[in-house]
C-alpha cells in the first residue's frame, strides 16, 4: 500500500486528493496546524481514513520530524498562504508560508527521506503580467502580487533542489480551479454564495471588483488527478494544467445568475475597493504537454461547474435551520 503525506489536507484540493488517493488504495496521512480550533468540513467524512498529524510549515523541526515518522512515498505541498488580497496586507506571512515553507519541507525530505517524490503546487499567478497567450511550461514569469512573488520563489526552490540534489520534485503551474468546497472569499465561490442569498431574498446585491479581468477555471476534482499523475512519470518535469478556456468574472457572473433565473445587471455592483494594486487581466494555459504525457483532460467544462457551484450553495441555505 503506497503511502502519501499531504500538507493542506483541509483545504479545497486536499480534500479532493485524499479522496482519489484512498479510491486508489493509498495510506494518507494530513498533515495540519496545531491551533486551538480545527477546521476538518472538508474532510470529516475522511477522518475515519486518514491519519491526521501536527507540523507546521514555519517549523523545520515539526516538518522533519513528520518525514521521519510517517515515511511517505509521495508529499504533495498544497499548505499556503493562498489568498492573493491578503497577500498584500500581509506579505511577510505569504513569503514565510507559500515561499519559505516549501524549502523547508524540501530540506525536511533531503535530510530524512530522499526517496520520497514530492509535488509542489505552484500557481498561474506567477505568470501575473502575461509575456504570452497562452502560457505554457517555458512562459517567463512577471508575477503581480506577493503571492505570486511567493509561488515563484517555491516554484524555483523546487526546480532547484530537483537539479541539486536529484530528489524526484515537481512543480504543477495549476490555473484556477474552483469546487462547491472553495473558500467563500475566492470570487468564484462569493459569486456563487452571493446568487444564492439574493435569490432566496437574504441579500440584494452583490459587490464585486474588475468584472472584465479573464481567467481560465475548471474543476477542483478534475486538477488533483493531473497532481497524482505527474508523480507517477519515471522522470520529474513540470505541467501547466488547465482548461484552455478563458472567461471573464461578467461571464461566470451573468453564468450564475442566469441558472436561477434573475438578471445580474440588477443586482451586481462594480466596487473600485476590491481592485487588486496590479491587476492580473488575462490568464490562459496551454495544457498540451499535460494533455500528450500525462493523459490528463478536464472533464467538467465552465457552465458545468458554475451550475454545479450555484446548486450546492442553494442546496446548503435552503438545509439551514
Amino acid at each position: 500500500m503506497p503511502k502519501a503525506l499531504i500538507t493542506g489536507i483541509t483545504g479545497q484540493d486536499g480534500s479532493y486528493l485524499a479522496e482519489l488517493l484512498l479510491g486508489k488504495g493509498y495510506e494518507v496521512v494530513g498533515m495540519v496546524r496545531r491551533t486551538s480550533h480545527h477546521s476538518y468540513e472538508r474532510i470529516e467524512h475522511l477522518l475515519d481514513r486518514v491519519e491526521i498529524v501536527a507540523a507546521d510549515l514555519l517549523d523545520q523541526h515539526s516538518l522533519t520530524v513528520v518525514l521521519q515518522d510517517t515515511r511517505p512515498d509521495e508529499v504533495y505541498n498544497l499548505a499556503a498562504q493562498s489568498y492573493v488580497p491578503t497577500s498584500w496586507s500581509q506579505p511577510v506571512l505569504t513569503g514565510e508560508f507559500t515561499a519559505l515553507g516549501v524549502t523547508r519541507i524540501l530540506e525536511a525530505i533531503r535530510l530524512v527521506h530522499p526517496s520520497a517524490r514530492f509535488y509542489q503546487a505552484s500557481s498561474s499567478e506567477m505568470f501575473g503580467k502575461v509575456a504570452e497567450t497562452p502560457q505554457r511550461e517555458t512562459t517567463a514569469f512577471y508575477p503581480r502580487s506577493p503571492y505570486g512573488v511567493a509561488k515563484v520563489y517555491g516554484h524555483w526552490i523546487t526546480v532547484n533542489y530537483r537539479e541539486s540534489y536529484g530528489l524526484y520534485a515537481v512543480s504543477g503551474i495549476l490555473f484556477n480551479h474552483e469546487s462547491p468546497r472553495r473558500g467563500i472569499e475566492f470570487v468564484t465561490r462569493k459569486v456563487t454564495d452571493g446568487v444564492a442569498r439574493i435569490k432566496l431574498g437574504l441579500a440584494s446585491e452583490l459587490r464585486l471588483g474588475n468584472l472584465d479581468a479573464r481567467r481560465d477555471w475548471g474543476y477542483a476534482g478534475d486538477y488533483v488527478d493531473a497532481m497524482w499523475r505527474m508523480l507517477q512519470r519515471e522522470r520529474p518535469q513540470d505541467y501547466v494544467v488547465g482548461s484552455g478556456e478563458t472567461h471573464s468574472v461578467r461571464e461566470l457572473v451573468e453564468l450564475a445568475f442566469a441558472h436561477v433565473g434573475l438578471d445580474y445587471r440588477k443586482h451586481v455592483v462594480s466596487d473600485p475597493r476590491y481592485y487588486r494594486p496590479a491587476e492580473v487581466d488575462l490568464l490562459l494555459a496551454d495544457p498540451g504537454k499535460a494533455r500528450r504525457e500525462l493523459g490528463w483532460a478536464p472533464t467538467v467544462g465552465f457552465a458545468e461547474l458554475v451550475a454545479k457551484m450555484v446548486d450546492a450553495d442553494m442546496a446548503r441555505m435552503t438545509a439551514r435551520p
